[in-house]
């Protein structure tokens, strides 16, 4: 009995490549913005451990650092992903029905997000506002904790601006099978 020979390259579930919606804001900002809060983060973490190998001690700001750094990049991958579509959901729930019934529930889904987004950013302007006016410092470094905080509700406005774009342009699109995921004929 023969075996079948092996593909010359792996089969693997790759997602096909998809043209990024039209935006007025490039998303090339967010995905570099990605990129270098990544390389930081793993530069940190390796250096840390190498000083941790070397000397049985660490560096006491990595973690204030990584903490910091990881939320943001959360934050940028977050709206990058609402842009592309690519965000957690229910599938059987989304992308079945009628394109009429596609759009409602895309408005509805897009628009909580906007709600969530909105919250969070007028209550982490809050937060940055009593960290400032208290003078709060950060426990390892002794830096302003307002210096951490004030990129949450920098990028909690930025998802809500992306998210807001979103369901303009749902909105606008003609009534399509790919107008309820704000596809671009």
């Amino acid at each position: 009995m023969s075996r079948p020979e092996a593909p010359a390259e792996p089969v693997e579930p790759i997602i096909p490549a998809e043209a990024d919606p039209a935006v007025k804001v490039p998303l090339a900002i967010e995905d570099w913005l990605a990129v270098i809060l990544l390389a930081v983060l793993a530069t940190i973490t390796f250096l840390n451990v190498l000083v941790r190998y070397f000397t049985d001690q660490s560096f006491a700001w990595t973690e204030e650092i990584s903490v910091f750094l990881l939320i943001v990049l959360t934050m940028a991958g977050g709206s990058v992903a609402f842009v592309r579509n690519h965000h957690i959901r229910i599938e059987i729930l989304a992308d079945n029905g009628s394109p009429r019934r596609q759009r409602i529930m895309a408005l509805i889904s897009n628009g909580c997000v906007l709600a969530f987004f909105v919250l969070l950013t007028v209550l982490s302007v809050k937060l940055v506002a009593d960290e400032y006016i208290y003078e709060e410092t950060s426990p390892a470094i002794g830096v302003p904790t307002w210096w951490y905080s004030i990129w949450l509700p920098v990028m909690a406005a930025a998802i809500s601006l992306r998210t807001a774009g979103i369901l303009r342009r749902i909105a606008r699109a003609p009534l399509s099978a790919g107008a309820a995921r704000g596809e671009q004929p």
